[in-house]
C-alpha cells in the first residue's frame, strides 16, 4: 500500500477542503493508495507524538463547501525554523527538516502534497532539494503566484469584499460620507482592484502604484462638488504613498516571521484631513473575514481540478513540481519556477486600463 500525505500550510483559504476531498476521491479510484493528513501543516509530523489522520471518502464527505481546512493549518515555524527556547529562556529556531524527512520515511510516506502559498512552496522546494517526494498545490487569496493563471480562494475573497462595498454604499450615501475599505493582499493589489471595479468604487489604492494624496483628495472632492456626495475607497493593506512606506508592525507571536500589515485605511483618513479634505470619513477593515466562509463555485471547481491533478502527479512520480492552471490546461511546473517571482499588477494590465476607463482614481 502506497501512502500520500496532505499538508495545508500558511493562511487558511476558502477551497482548501475541496482540494483535500478531490485528492482523496481520486486516490480511492486506485486500489493501492492510502491518504493521510498532517495536523497543522508539518507540525503534525514534528510533534511528539505524531498527529496525523486517515483521510477516506467518509472523512471528506461534504467538506467541499466548508471554509477552512479539516486538518488545520499554521503560518508559524516549520521544519526549517522550528521555535525553541534557549537556555536563557529566549526564543530561537532550529532546523528539523532532516529529522522530519526520516520520520516520513519511517511512516512509509511515498508522496507529500503541500497545499500552500509562496512561503509554503518555498519550503516544498527546500524539502525537494533534500530528497523528499513532494508536490505543491497553489493556495492564496492574494493571487500572487505568477506561474498559475489563478489560485483558489481569490474569487471568494473578491466576492466577500465586493459585498462589503455594496453594503458600505448605502450607509455612505445616507450620511454623505467617505468609507475606506481596507482589504488583504500584502504586496499584490488584485483583491483591491477587482473589488473596486466590481463594486464601483471611486478610488482604488494598490501596492504596485504608490499614491499621491493630492490626487486622491481631488478625486474625492469631485464627488462632493454639490456638497451632497459620498464615496467608497478600496485600499489594499500594502498600499503606500509616494515617498512613504507600508503601514505594518513586527509580530510578537513566536514563530511568525512576516510583518503584520494593516492600518492604511486609518492613515489615509489622517493624510486626507491634513491635506484639507473636510468631509466625514470612516474606515472598515475586512481582515480575516476575507479568508472565511463558503467558497464560491469557481473556487470549488478550481480546487477540485488542482486536487485531482496533484494526486495524478503523485502516481506518476512527478515530484518537485507545483500544479498550475494555464488556461485551458492544468500542468506541472517546477517549484523553482513557481516561486521565482510574484504575480503583481502591472500598470499596463487590462484591468488597470478598465479601472481608468471607468473613472476610478488609482492615486497617480
Amino acid at each position: 500500500m502506497k501512502r500520500a500525505l496532505i499538508v495545508t500550510g500558511g493562511g487558511d483559504c476558502p477551497g482548501l477542503n475541496a482540494v483535500i476531498r478531490a485528492i482523496v476521491h481520486r486516490a480511492s479510484k486506485e486500489n493501492d493508495w492510502e491518504v493521510l493528513g498532517s495536523i497543522q501543516a508539518f507540525n503534525g509530523i514534528l510533534w511528539e507524538p505524531v498527529e496525523v489522520v486517515v483521510l477516506d471518502n467518509k472523512k471528506v464527505s461534504g467538506i467541499h463547501f466548508q471554509g477552512g481546512t479539516i486538518i488545520e493549518t499554521t503560518n508559524k515555524g516549520g521544519p526549517f525554523a522550528w521555535p525553541v527556547k534557549d537556555s536563557k529562556g529566549n526564543w530561537t529556531t532550529v532546523d528539523r527538516s532532516d529529522e522530519m524527512i526520516r520520520k516520513l520515511q519511517n511512516m512509509n510516506i511515498d508522496a507529500v502534497i503541500n497545499i500552500g502559498g509562496d512561503g509554503s512552496q518555498k519550503i516544498s522546494q527546500k524539502l525537494f532539494e533534500k530528497g523528499l517526494n513532494i508536490i505543491g498545490v497553489p493556495k492564496t487569496i492574494d493571487n500572487d503566484l505568477s506561474s498559475t493563471d489563478s489560485t483558489f480562494g481569490f474569487q471568494t475573497a473578491v466576492q466577500i469584499a465586493t459585498e462589503a462595498v455594496d453594503k458600505l454604499v448605502t450607509t455612505a450615501a445616507s450620511h454623505n460620507r467617505v468609507f475606506m475599505l481596507e482589504v488583504m493582499g500584502r504586496d499584490a493589489g488584485w483583491i483591491a482592484l477587482n473589488t473596486a471595479v466590481a463594486g464601483g468604487a471611486e478610488v482604488c489604492l494598490i501596492p504596485e502604484i504608490p499614491y499621491d494624496i493630492q490626487k486622491v483628495k481631488a478625486a474625492l472632492e469631485r464627488r462632493f462638488k454639490l456638497d451632497r456626495g459620498f464615496a467608497v475607497v478600496v485600499v489594499s493593506e500594502g498600499a503606500f504613498p509616494k515617498g512613504g512606506g507600508v503601514v505594518s508592525q513586527q509580530s510578537d507571536e513566536v514563530g511568525y516571521e512576516n510583518r503584520i500589515l494593516g492600518g492604511i485605511a486609518r492613515q489615509l483618513i489622517v493624510e486626507l484631513k491634513e491635506a484639507g479634505f473636510q468631509h466625514d470619513m470612516r474606515e472598515t477593515v475586512l481582515g480575516h473575514l476575507q479568508r472565511g466562509g463558503v467558497p464560491v463555485a469557481y473556487d470549488r471547481v478550481l480546487a477540485a481540478q488542482f486536487g485531482v491533478k496533484a494526486f495524478e502527479m503523485a502516481m506518476n512520480g512527478d515530484f518537485g513540481k507545483m500544479v498550475s492552471y494555464r488556461l485551458p490546461d492544468f500542468v506541472a511546473v517546477p517549484l523553482k519556477e513557481a516561486i521565482a517571482k510574484p504575480n503583481l499588477i502591472k500598470k499596463k494590465d487590462a484591468l488597470v486600463q478598465t479601472a481608468r476607463g471607468l473613472g476610478i482614481c488609482l492615486g497617480n
